[in-house]
């Protein structure tokens, strides 16, 4: 069995559980969890056992809703039981802080709740769990559609370059950065992936090469400081990455080693290519400079791979889990409503009121 025969995210409602992939043990074990305790959950996002900002989003909303039917087991009333759910989602929110997916899927879920507050609580549960799934649902359509339009930009042949996991197990299916390659591979395309290894979490050499691989396409795993040399080899035509969140100007954040990637781009002429779903579009945050970066236990860089700790003792430490990408260095954002060019402020908010026309 393929690990890309597994879901990533998704719910068994008979056990009342968020059934996820444990990511951190990957590619050496495959572990299904199921989670039934929002500290478990809460704990499952930060330390990664779940990740990828699309998949963040859908283990939230499967988890308040499972926090929805524990609350409603003790709180029949609405002001009570809405009390409550909202201490749930802010607790689930404070997870991570970068990924605006995390809070933009429990606003979703929490509208729910507002939207129909006249009703009997135990038909707003049914109306959260519908919701869930409809987010998860939507992941799979909008990373579907990412891969249609990111295609184009692929020629027959073409060596491409990705950086962390963007991948089937970052969302529901398909990916973002991973799904122009996934449709290439069903079209019959040739082409040949270099992974970035992605220090510290080492997420593109063992989920991404490890997924790209079992799914048949050529994958050549890499240190992240030798991206400039495949690309002075002339080995790379197009770069396409994720992100977490991305500013009204274009700046964006993603994974940490992003913006050294796409310095290199510029400087070899290669296209930099953001595959962005529409809620990682934060219209709120004008520039790069209004993202907060998690910053991370050190520890992650010193001790997690290494028998023994490979930093002197008394050595500090600094371990940001993202960067910014200023917008000058992008070609185009890949979205479900189409590939947006610069000048970014237009084109983002036209794809965001379409998705947000849609959601009406």
């Amino acid at each position: 069995m393929s690990i890309l025969d597994y879901a990533t995210v998704s719910l068994d409602d008979e056990k009342k559980a968020l059934v996820i992939i444990d990511q951190t043990l990957l590619p050496n074990e495959t572990k299904i969890l199921h989670l039934t305790e929002q500290k478990d959950i809460w704990q499952a996002i930060y330390e990664l056992k779940v990740r990828g900002a699309p998949a963040i989003g859908d283990a939230a909303a499967i988890g308040i809703y499972l926090a929805a039917c524990e609350i409603f087991k003790s709180k029949k009333d609405f002001d009570s039981f809405y009390a409550d759910f909202v201490k749930a989602k802010d607790y689930l929110d404070s997870a991570r802080p970068t990924a605006v997916n995390l809070s933009w899927a429990l606003k979703r879920m929490d509208k729910v709740v507002q939207d129909n507050k006249t009703l009997a609580v135990d038909k707003i549960v049914e109306l959260l769990k519908k919701e869930a799934q409809a987010i998860v649902d939507e992941d799979i359509w909008i990373c579907r559609n990412i891969g249609e339009y990111g295609v184009t930009l692929i020629k027959d042949g073409d060596g491409l370059l990705t950086h962390c996991n963007a991948g089937q197990l970052a969302t529901a299916k398909y990916g973002t950065a991973t799904a122009p390659m996934y449709i290439a591979h069903e079209k019959g395309m040739k082409i040949k992936v270099f992974s970035d290894e992605t220090r510290p979490l080492l997420q593109g050499a063992r989920l991404t090469a490890y997924e790209l691989h079992s799914a048949g396409i050529d994958v050549t795993s890499i240190c992240d400081s030798a991206a400039p040399t495949v690309m002075r080899n002339g080995w790379v035509q197009a770069v396409f990455v994720g992100c977490d969140r991305v500013a009204a100007n274009g700046d964006f954040a993603n994974k940490i080693g992003t913006s050294a990637v796409a310095l290199a781009a510029k400087r070899f002429g290669i296209p930099f290519y953001v595959c962005a779903p529409t809620s990682t579009i934060d219209l709120g945050t004008k520039s790069g400079s209004e993202i907060v970066i998690e910053e991370r236990d050190g520890k992650e860089v010193s001790h997690m791979w290494y028998e023994k700790p490979m930093i002197a003792d008394g050595v500090k430490i600094y371990n940001p889990a993202f960067d910014v990408t200023d917008h000058d260095l992008v070609t185009g954002f890949v979205t479900e409503y189409g590939i947006v060019k610069a000048p970014f402020e237009q084109g983002l908010a036209e794809v965001v009121k379409k998705a947000d026309s849609k959601d009406k």
